[in-house]
């Protein structure tokens, strides 16, 4: 048996975590259930996320090859081994003998823990993210129905890319490189600046007028060629943001796209962008989890679902059987609010209602994972030009991790350097990991923020792939307000 306690800053902290306290229960549990201790991992997170989608006990079978059938691995099945994952978090209030014995069991049981939404998949291809999706499409209802937007729930209320003393420093240094090249001639008479992902539209006001003010203060007049591109996922936040820069609007543009395929939308600006300005997008978009365990490598494959009291509640919410909760959900994942309840006004009589219907189901979900042995890195993708040979490194280190591949930030990170002017910068302020082993000491998501996903970014695998492409890709931490864990990336052209 293979004990593994992650959150190891805790077990010194002035209220340390009592990790006997948990682990006692959790083998008396085990003791009681029928599996080989010798193939039992343990392992201890701290979820720090308060809304996540695991429960206090999950068990994880390790399959010796990717299963045939749609459940676990049933009674008798061989496995490689099953993991324990515990919270320690919420272990104090829980009685995890019982949690232990009962997850033991489901492991084992072809029954479900609760009514599943979809078949087992990688995690970025999870109905998590139709949730996530359906967030910002219908931004509006969500925080009409909460009564608070967005930001406010952001740590101190506000995006940090909306720091001034932070725009200043991007701007100044945008200046001085557009002065390097005017010197030169070689300054285009498009300067285009690219911000993914605009929110309200406030983090761009700033940008703008700073822009405005600091190059009217510099007598450089660079602001008459600046072309602002406001780009997002939601119409309706792009028509909020635009409705804030009103006084730039003749120099700015917005268009709707997806963020892990850029180039898709803007190919038009192949290597014209001067600055890609990004701010918590990229721990908003789909990812897998892989992990080297025991000298293989697995796809940790997931399954949402909903607990059977959980599920019946939804049911009884809109008058249907609990194993038709999922069609309900499906709808209105693909549809939205306002049309789903047209479409099925007998469970759904008003928008109002179809929303409380998603936050409680949003609420209340969760996932059942499972890991599935890779049968070779080069036959993984990791995003269409990046296949599985780039985790190699990170992978088979020699020690055993899991870790996020970050599918679509890889795929909108390769896009997006498409898009810089041989001069030109990405700067992305965000919960990026700067060193691989922080996955062996701590948990990073996926979490549920409001109602989207959020997790952390595997860092060394984006810096390992910019270099591939040739740029220079530093991390620091965020300089201009304590106490945060966002830490800023740059990427750049190797001279």
């Amino acid at each position: 048996m293979l004990v593994e306690v992650r959150p190891v800053a805790r077990l010194r902290s002035p209220t340390p975590v009592d990790v006997a306290a948990a682990l006692g229960p959790v083998f008396d549990g085990l003791a009681a259930g029928e599996v080989d201790l010798s193939r039992v991992r343990i392992v201890c997170d701290w979820l720090q996320y308060k809304n996540n989608f695991r429960n206090v006990v999950d068990v994880r079978a390790l399959c010796p090859a990717p299963p045939t059938g749609l459940g676990p691995p049933a009674r008798g099945e061989q496995v490689d081994g099953i993991e324990v994952a515990v919270d320690l978090r919420r272990a104090p209030d829980a009685d995890l003998r019982a949690l232990t014995a009962a997850a033991l069991h489901l492991s084992t049981s072809d029954s479900p823990a609760g009514v599943p939404l979809e078949d087992w998949c990688a995690g970025s291809g999870s109905c998590i993210w139709d949730f996530n999706g359906l967030y910002w499409r219908a931004l509006d209802r969500w925080e009409k129905a909460t009564g608070r937007a967005y930001e406010q729930a952001l740590p101190g209320g506000e995006s940090d890319a909306r720091n001034l003393a932070g725009v200043r420093e991007i701007i100044s240094a945008l200046l001085d490189n557009c002065d390097r090249l005017d010197e030169r001639r070689a300054l285009p008479d498009e300067l285009y600046v690219l911000e993914l992902g605009v929110g309200n539209g406030n983090q761009a006001k700033v940008w703008l007028d700073e822009f405005r003010r600091m190059d009217a203060a510099r007598g450089t007049e660079y602001h008459r060629r600046l072309h602002y591109l406001m780009c997002d996922y939601s119409p309706y936040v792009l028509e909020m943001a635009r409705a804030t820069v009103a006084d730039h609007l003749e120099h700015v543009s917005s268009f709707v796209l997806d963020a892990t395929q850029p180039l898709a939308a803007l190919s038009f600006l192949q290597y014209k962008v001067f600055l890609v300005y990004i701010s918590n997008v990229y721990d908003n978009l789909p990812t897998d989890e892989v992990a080297h365990l025991g000298g293989r490598t697995y796809l940790n494959q997931v399954r949402a679902y909903l607990p059977h009291a959980a599920a019946g509640a939804l049911a009884d919410r809109v008058g249907a059987g609990a194993t038709e909760v999922p069609a309900v959900l499906g709808k209105l994942l693909k549809l939205g609010p306002e049309l789903a309840s047209e479409a099925m006004p007998l469970q759904l009589p008003t928008v109002d209602d179809a929303v409380e219907f998603w936050r409680q189901a949003w609420a209340e979900l969760r996932l059942a994972e499972r890991y599935v042995p890779i049968g070779g890195l080069d036959l993984y993708q990791v995003a269409p030009d990046v296949d599985g040979e780039m985790l190699r490194p990170f992978l088979e280190s020699g020690e055993d991790i899991r870790m996020h591949v970050n599918n679509g930030t890889v795929a909108s990170f390769v896009d997006t350097l498409r898009l810089l002017h041989p001069y030109g910068k990405l700067i992305s302020h965000d919960l990026f990991v700067t060193d691989v082993g922080a996955y062996r000491t701590g948990f990073k998501g996926p979490g549920k923020y409001e109602g989207s996903v959020v997790c952390w970014l595997n860092g060394p695998l984006l810096a390992h792939i910019g270099r591939r492409m040739g740029y220079d890709v530093q991390y620091a931490p965020f300089s201009h307000r304590t106490g945060t864990n966002i830490v800023t990336m740059t990427a750049q052209a190797r001279d």
